[in-house]
């Protein structure tokens, strides 16, 4: 709680107020975190119906790069905590569906199955953008439009065919 307290610039008495402890602060960084996300994805579902597979890839690609200040806590709690692989799995499971829910609206037709192929697929492109910008990967300057691209030319590809 002490270290908490010092990364958010507060007293620890002012924390201890509102969690009694820091598994109290992960479940609301957790819960604020998935209501973000499903905020996110509400709103790319709203569009997707109306959107290009090349404009859907940028949506998506840029996701998690958009929610990563809002993450970071709640990585370092995950990164810390061995026993929170059913929350990840979670996390996973939420932001697959999100995923392909967008695909199917973008491309009523897309087989239920190559959907979840597509946005697995999808999802680790996600993650490798937000390596590449936030330096967590090794790059080039160029890297993340190349990714970008690739994002783009897939997603028409696919989405095309079905």
């Amino acid at each position: 709680m002490a270290e908490i307290a010092a990364r958010a610039d507060a007293k620890i008495g002012s924390l201890y107020r509102f969690f009694p402890n820091k598994d109290a602060v992960a479940e609301a960084l957790m819960r604020r975190y998935a209501e973000a996300l499903q905020a996110e994805y509400d709103a790319i579902h709203a569009h997707a119906a109306d959107a290009t597979p090349q404009e859907l890839a940028d949506i998506l690609i840029d996701l998690l790069v958009k929610l990563r200040p809002q993450a970071s806590a709640l990585t370092a709690f995950l990164d810390s905590r061995t026993d929170w692989t059913e929350v990840r799995r979670r996390f996973r499971t939420q932001t697959l569906a999100g995923i392909k829910t967008a695909l199917t609206i973008c491309a009523p037709d897309l087989d239920g199955k190559e959907a979840e192929d597509v946005a697995a697929v999808v999802l680790n492109n996600m993650k490798t953008m937000v390596g590449m910008t936030m330096n967590d990967a090794p790059t080039t300057p160029g890297a993340p439009d190349q990714l970008r691209l690739m994002n783009r030319l897939y997603l028409a590809a696919v989405l095309r065919t079905s």
